[in-house]
């Protein structure tokens, strides 16, 4: 495996940041909040002007209004995270639709984050400042290893090391604290937890995940993972 280092942002002018919303006074209410912090800020206001902008300018940080014309978000984030290039994008969703389903349908196909609408330009800037320290916190993956908080995850010993102490777990017990601590910050639908670990062919309960949960917060310790009440899980440092 090639080791994988995203680069390291020193100050906001560094961070590129494209906003997708069909609302003009959406797009420039954010746009001016966003640059007057110093981001460098391109726009769309349609789903495929998204798509297009967002191979164009290779934003660091997507906001994408669900509802837009010819592709809504959810149909953008989708096809993103289908191309390599856009897999550590962090691409949240600022949307004026708050209930748990489009929630948790944002999450299942890749989003990191889902702000609702309408929403305070200090407020807003904090969580950009927050999405984007997760992109150099980002994971490192030197040969068959993950290097995240104070963990080394050795997938070829299947072992998980926290200073000088080997923690075992069970297969899918690491397979899921894999898939966690691949998107430090991320939210992983139940339903994505289900495809990536189980896969869709196998049936398992719907306590399944909360067990192994449970499992691994005994084995590695309570603070790493956190639950997100009706949705799912997130590892957090």
């Amino acid at each position: 495996m090639r080791k994988t280092k995203l680069p390291v942002m020193k100050d906001q002018k560094d961070y590129k940041i494209l906003i997708a919303d069909d609302e003009p006074d959406i797009l420039e209410f954010v746009t001016y909040n966003l640059i007057k912090e110093g981001y460098q800020v391109s726009t769309a206001r349609n789903g495929m002007e998204a798509v297009e902008k967002a191979k164009e300018v290779q934003p660091h940080l997507i906001l994408l209004d669900i509802m837009m014309p010819e592709l809504d978000g959810v149909e953008v984030c989708r096809e993103l995270r289908s191309q390599p290039e856009f897999e550590h994008t962090i691409i949240a969703f600022l949307t004026a639709r708050s209930e748990d389903y489009s929630q948790i349908v944002g999450f299942e196909v890749g989003g990191d984050d889902y702000i609702t609408k309408p929403i305070r330009p200090r407020v807003l800037i904090s969580r950009i400042a927050a999405l984007l320290r997760r992109y150099n916190n980002s994971p490192q993956e030197e040969g068959d290893q993950i290097r995240v908080a104070d963990l080394v995850i050795d997938k070829e010993r299947v072992l998980v090391i926290r200073g000088e102490e080997e923690i075992a777990l069970a297969k899918k017990e690491f397979e899921l604290l894999c898939l966690l601590a691949s998107k430090p910050g991320k939210v992983f639908a139940r339903e994505e937890i289900f495809k990536n670990v189980w896969g869709n062919d196998v049936i398992v309960g719907n306590r399944t995940i909360d067990v192994h949960i449970r499992k691994i917060r005994e084995k590695i310790g309570e603070y790493y993972i956190k639950t997100i009440k009706g949705i799912g899980y997130k590892f957090e440092f």
